[in-house]
């Protein structure tokens, strides 16, 4: 069934609260997703950031973003006050993330109303903390004891606590009692905000794409609380690490740094925690897009002490077995797999194997290096079971991206859409165009190419630290025009959502 969406990440929406977050702006956004149309919202993961504020890199990866909770719904519950919340410097650029300032102020915000919503005595918060105990219990004391420990890497926490001692568990339990509650009552918060706006989303026909990063950060709930698997020494420090090999993008390499899965434990465990993981996943999304997919056929591994990717090497991963468990004790679970970058034959026919859509990406079929008709990422060369995309959040916006390719690569663009010599603007909207027109079943397109925004509106420049994740639309912005410029493309092409 041909269906389509758009990206846009939970943060970029408008809201006076200095991110977007799970308010009126959101249920807006998923009225005006109907009006045009639309099937899919796809947004970005959904876990609390840390360092660099990379949405794939989590303390957890269960647990939610503590900045996308709705501060006026805790208005409404009489928990804060409008005159405490408007106090707060949120940042005054609503085009811009000012990390800073939220992680400065949104959590005194919280914190007050966790001291004044008197959990203990709630039913319903003491019913989510029973029955969210396997992943919560860990990911609220850890969150507790980094705050204790002044924001350091468990990695560096005296070795009693790092390593799980009984006794040091037992002590800080007690010793952190009330900050352990305070980020459960923060995760009962969001998961009941969330699960409202996704019945609304549902109850009007759009279906949620969710995102999950491979690998976990090392830095995180998961690791610390689950050392056996992954690829840790004894003292639970990387015996290697995750990254990507060198290519002609990165003459290095990319060092990622995550802990690398003991595959031959998960096999062991019959791939227990992660069917936990795709199990919870589901509970929060309609569509899960699993980010590197190929590191399920082959993982690079790079020593712990490197500098570089140079040294590493590829493993095998678990392939198509991981899967079928999962189809076996959940049963089909809508997934894309996301299988871009240097893709092997054997990464082919994985994904084949498994019956999930792959991802085609526009921007990535015009290659001056590459001037055949073979290319993967042409749309005459994709199949019905396939996701197109103008671009992702990793990529420069299309307008952005017509600038910076070289004249051979623009001239190639305009043939392939029948559009020489125009403006890159209108440029734009025949890509969009095309994208739409392909056989792929889903179509999905960032929001800044149907405004036509340049770099300014890029999300993510990989490989960077301090410019990214800040992108905002403002109010206003997704207007009627726009909405019905949408909406005659997608009943063109077979695309509306009837639902």
């Amino acid at each position: 069934m041909r269906r389509s969406g758009i990206l846009l990440p939970v943060s970029s929406l408008p809201s006076k609260y200095g991110i977007g977050n799970f308010g009126t702006c959101a249920y807006e956004f998923v009225d005006q997703l109907k009006e045009a149309g639309q099937t899919y919202w796809q947004i970005l993961p959904l876990g609390p950031t840390s360092y660099g504020d990379s949405p794939y890199q989590s303390f957890s990866t269960f647990a939610g973003n503590p900045y996308f909770i709705d501060l006026d719904e805790l208005i409404e519950q009489e928990l804060l006050t409008e005159k405490e919340c408007k106090a707060v410097d949120f940042g005054k650029d609503p085009r811009e993330i000012d990390y800073e300032k939220l992680y400065l102020g949104r959590f005194k915000l919280l914190r007050k109303a966790y001291e004044r919503a008197e959990v203990s005595v709630n039913d319903e918060f003491n019913a989510f903390v029973e029955s969210q105990a396997y992943w919560l219990k860990d990911y609220a004391l850890f969150m507790a004891l980094k705050d204790f420990f002044e924001g350091h890497s468990w990695i560096e926490w005296p070795e009693d606590i790092k390593l799980r001692w009984s006794n040091a568990l037992d002590y800080y339990r007690e010793k952190l009692y009330f900050d352990i509650e305070f980020y459960e009552y923060i995760q009962f918060e969001f998961c009941r905000q969330w699960n409202k706006l996704k019945a609304y989303a549902n109850e009007k026909g759009i279906r949620i794409i969710g995102d999950i990063p491979i690998y976990v950060a090392f830095d995180s709930a998961d690791t610390w609380a689950s050392p056996e698997l992954f690829q840790l020494n004894e003292e639970h420090i990387p015996c290697a690490v995750a990254g990507c090999p060198p290519d002609g993008f990165a003459a290095d390499g990319q060092l990622w740094g995550n802990p690398l899965y003991r595959w031959d434990y998960h096999r062991q465990t019959g791939y227990a925690w992660w069917l936990s993981r795709i199990d919870y996943c589901f509970r929060l999304y309609d569509v899960v897009r699993i980010d590197h997919f190929r590191g399920f056929d082959e993982y690079f591994s790079i020593p712990y002490e490197d500098d570089t990717a140079k040294n590493g090497h590829w493993e095998k991963g678990p392939g198509l077995e991981l899967f079928q468990t999962i189809k076996y004790h959940l049963g089909d679970k809508a997934i894309i797999a996301e299988d871009l970058g240097y893709v092997t034959d054997s990464v082919r026919q994985l994904v084949r194997d498994s019956g999930f859509p792959g991802m085609k990406v526009l921007e990535f079929a015009f290659d001056a290096r590459d001037t055949g008709s073979a290319n993967d990422y042409l749309p005459h060369n994709y199949t019905q079971n396939s996701v197109v995309y103008t671009g992702t959040h990793d990529n420069e916006t299309l307008k952005g991206w017509l600038k910076d390719i070289t004249p051979q690569e623009h001239k190639m663009v305009e043939e392939y859409v029948d559009c020489e010599g125009v403006t890159d603007a209108k440029l734009c909207k025949a890509m969009v165009r095309t994208a739409m027109a392909s056989v792929s079943d889903t179509c999905i397109i960032p929001i800044q190419d149907y405004f036509g925004y340049g770099h300014e509106a890029r999300m993510n420049t990989p490989s960077t630290l301090g410019i990214n994740w800040k992108w905002r639309i403002i109010p206003g912005e997704f207007s009627g025009k726009v909405r019905g410029e949408i909406l005659r493309l997608t009943k063109c092409y077979g695309r509306f959502n009837y639902d």
